[in-house]
């Protein structure tokens, strides 16, 4: 799957900044990354401490960029930029102390244009990657919420699954939201979206305002983006299964197969996933953040190397 990205990427210089510079796996990744071709990486931390981790791990940096947020030259200009940016909300002083702290400083570096994406998460928290996010980079015109999509990966089948890390319980216009862009970046994947909102009911068979919410979010959805392929509300075997589907709802075009996955909350999201990862054998790329004007992405604090070098690629593939 990241073959192409990575054809693309050599012909179109991206950099990456990286927040946790001395994070054994991020210098992996970036080791690989510089050595292949693929991106430029911006490495956040202490140059001397970046450096012996590096060495420690006999992982080459030198065509790396290290910045050092405490010890930025062109700091007055970063913090002024915030200041506006934050709108009264924070003084000079508590912007200074904010871009002293790397998740702060590699987002405004992106804004600034100093790098086109960032990925963070290795010891952040999901939160603290994404706040800054929010309040620098800000959502694209027309989205009011960030939200997530995962890339599951198993062999030549590939689907998508959203919102599985970001939004606790989704209105019906916070999901309308996450299947359009869940939608968008399925395709990008080389995915033709066929959307299906999930639920314990297909199509009237179950009672409730959980269902209510799937099939009125469906509708909006329908009503918002008229050529993309939807049905729900759905069960997932009547979403995946042809045979199932022909019973169930035969009159629908998604129902039966499916690609693109929609679910009702994180629960239900985060579980489905990692089913899939772990008892389906999916490779699960993501979380991708959706909705934002610029690509920041969220690593697993959980994650290895190998993850991080791929999500550094999809990330930069974004932008």
């Amino acid at each position: 799957m990241l073959t192409k990205m990575i054809e693309t990427l050599k012909k179109n210089p991206r950099t990456i900044v990286y927040t946790e510079g001395t994070d054994k796996r991020i210098l992996e990744s970036a080791h690989r990354l510089t050595q292949e071709g693929i991106l430029g990486v911006v490495l956040l931390g202490k140059p001397e401490e970046v450096k012996a981790a590096a060495k420690a791990g006999n992982f080459n940096i030198d065509a790396c960029q290290i910045i050092d947020p405490e010890n930025y030259e062109g700091i007055d200009a970063m913090v002024a930029e915030m200041v506006k940016l934050r709108k009264g909300k924070m003084t000079d002083e508590q912007v200074r102390a904010a871009l002293s702290k790397s998740n702060y400083f590699g987002t405004m570096l992106v804004k600034m244009g100093g790098a086109d994406c960032l990925l963070g998460g290795a010891t952040y928290s999901t939160a603290d990657t994404v706040r800054p996010a929010l309040q620098l980079i800000k959502t694209k015109p027309g989205n009011n919420i960030v939200s997530s999509c995962f890339i599951l990966v198993r062999g030549d089948e590939k689907i998508a699954m959203g919102d599985c890390a970001i939004n606790i319980d989704p209105s019906e216009d916070d999901l309308v939201e996450i299947a359009i862009e869940s939608a968008k970046t399925a395709k990008i994947f080389g995915i033709d979206p066929q959307v299906a909102f999930l639920s314990y009911s297909t199509l009237g068979s179950g009672k409730g305002e959980d269902v209510d919410k799937m099939r009125n979010a469906a509708e909006k959805t329908k009503k918002a983006a008229p050529n993309l392929p939807i049905e729900g509300e759905l069960q997932f075997d009547a979403a995946v299964a042809p045979r199932v589907a022909r019973t169930k709802c035969p009159q629908s075009e998604v129902a039966g197969h499916a690609n693109t996955f929609i679910f009702p909350d994180i629960n239900a999201g985060n579980i489905g996933y990692k089913i899939a990862q772990r008892m389906g054998n999916f490779d699960a790329y993501g979380p991708i953040l959706l909705g934002l004007n610029a690509p920041i992405n969220d690593l697993s604090r959980g994650c290895n190397a190998s993850e991080v070098y791929s999500m550094a690629i999809i990330t930069a593939a974004l932008a």
